[in-house]
């Protein structure tokens, strides 16, 4: 059958799955780095200081993943990724340049009452920026690419092949950060794997094209793409669709919320952990990489198999987003092992390190259905601005973890309770699933396709 079809679409797949492994390289090589950049000798940085920096990725990404959605819609997904992954990689190798770019910054912005903020911060703040307004476009692209080349049915299984990829990024990322840290300087691991995405970038547009222009595409696996959908490549190619007229569908809101509730929790184990490995077990460089690299491969399960948990509903007659939200309830009871995390951290580093992972794992797994349930509600010519809208939301909401957690840290650092901070930080990535799937269920109780855009 596979054969009679054609199989190009999993190319494509493919193509999805190493940006989004190279997005998240990028993107955690900061986190991984913050133990050495935080010493007196270095930096000096408070965890409020680093806070403020990953604020500023979080923030400018929540902004940025707006425009990126309604950019690409413009674009296209081909040459809107093509951009994207430019922009990202500059931004990742820039890092690298942060002091004299913080040095030139102190100096343009002392009139304005910042020369107080350190270089150093400043530097960082601007990489992130520009590293966050290239990554926005990561997922608006890849979620658009995968309604361009995947039946409904197939969509939450393609978007949790190539989510996993952010699980690869992630043990990648620990298994080599560290190491180039250690043999070639805190520099060279910034621009050794910012350059990477130049490389995807090749095979990128060699591969890529719309399904109607493609090619490499058969006859019966363009009908088989497009057999479950009325929504037509001509109909998509000039429409365009006003935010504010999107933002009047309870649809939006509630994927916007699932991403405002969730989105800071991944964030949080991303940019955290390495922290949290230091500040409870003293552990950093080489020390992190095993247990970081074991937790972030437990991710891998989830976001494979739960991309493919709503098949066993839709395949009983469920409507697809019916299915996925009986599959994503489900997945949100599991991170409440996280509240387990502190009280058995006594016995082993290991007990909490696996119990995140249960946790990071059913993330992805909800990720990947929370990206489809756009698919399964807005036609292709929307999907890539409501998965800004959303992204936005999801940026906020990781700001605000982001600012909580820096504050909470030195709080009780400066208590001597700093395992008080983890601990309360730990309970609102337990329950935020469960929460954000009850809103969700509240905003759209019922399967409900938008078919007057």
């Amino acid at each position: 059958m596979q054969q009679a079809i054609g199989k190009y679409r999993w190319t494509i797949c493919s193509l999805l799955f190493f940006a989004t492994t190279v997005n998240y390289l990028d993107r955690q090589v900061l986190s991984l780095l913050k133990p050495e950049l935080e010493k007196p000798e270095l930096f000096g940085w408070t965890n409020s200081q680093y806070a403020d920096i990953a604020s500023v990725f979080q923030f400018t990404y929540a902004i940025a993943m707006l425009f990126a959605g309604r950019i690409i819609d413009k674009m296209g997904t081909k040459k809107g990724f093509t951009w994207a992954i430019i922009i990202w990689s500059i931004g990742a190798i820039v890092h690298a340049l942060a002091i004299p770019i913080g040095k030139s910054m102190a100096s343009v912005l002392g009139w304005a009452g910042l020369a107080a903020v350190p270089v150093s911060v400043l530097g960082f703040m601007f990489a992130r920026a520009v590293l966050a307004i290239g990554e926005a476009g990561n997922f608006p692209a890849a979620i658009k690419a995968t309604a361009e080349y995947f039946p409904k049915k197939e969509r939450s299984f393609a978007t949790g092949i190539f989510n996993s990829g952010t699980n690869v990024g992630a043990i990648l990322a620990p298994l080599s950060v560290p190491w180039i840290a250690e043999n070639w300087g805190w520099r060279a691991a910034f621009i050794i794997i910012g350059a990477i995405g130049f490389i995807w970038l090749i095979f990128w547009l060699i591969y890529y094209e719309r399904p109607e222009k493609q090619k490499r595409l058969s006859a019966a696996e363009f009908e088989y793409i497009n057999s479950d959908t009325k929504d037509t490549a001509a109909a998509d190619a000039n429409e365009k669709v006003s935010w504010f007229k999107l933002l009047r569908y309870k649809q939006t809101w509630a994927f916007a919320v699932g991403k405002f509730m969730t989105d800071g929790v991944w964030w949080f184990f991303l940019f955290w952990l390495p922290a949290y490995l230091k500040d409870q077990y003293g552990m950093e460089k080489m020390a992190i990489m095993l247990p970081l690299a074991v937790l972030y491969s437990m991710t891998m399960f989830g976001s494979i198999g739960g991309g493919y948990f709503p098949v066993y509903f839709i395949r009983k007659g469920f409507q697809p987003y019916d299915g996925r939200m009986r599959a994503m309830i489900l997945i949100a009871l599991i991170p409440l092992v996280v509240l387990a995390a502190q009280p058995l951290g006594n016995i082993s580093y290991w007990l909490p390190v696996i119990l995140i992972g249960i946790a990071a794992s059913a993330h992805q797994a909800w990720s990947a259905n929370l990206f489809t349930t756009v698919s399964d509600m807005f036609p292709k010519k929307a999907v890539a601005s409501i998965v800004g809208i959303g992204g936005m939301a999801g940026g906020i909401g990781g700001v605000i973890v982001t600012k909580v957690g820096g504050a909470l840290f030195d709080h009780y650092k400066a208590l001597g309770h700093i395992k008080t901070g983890y601990t309360i930080m730990f309970a609102f990535c337990a329950v935020a699933y469960v929460i954000a799937w009850v809103i969700m269920k509240a905003l759209v109780p019922k399967y409900k396709p938008i078919t007057d855009l």
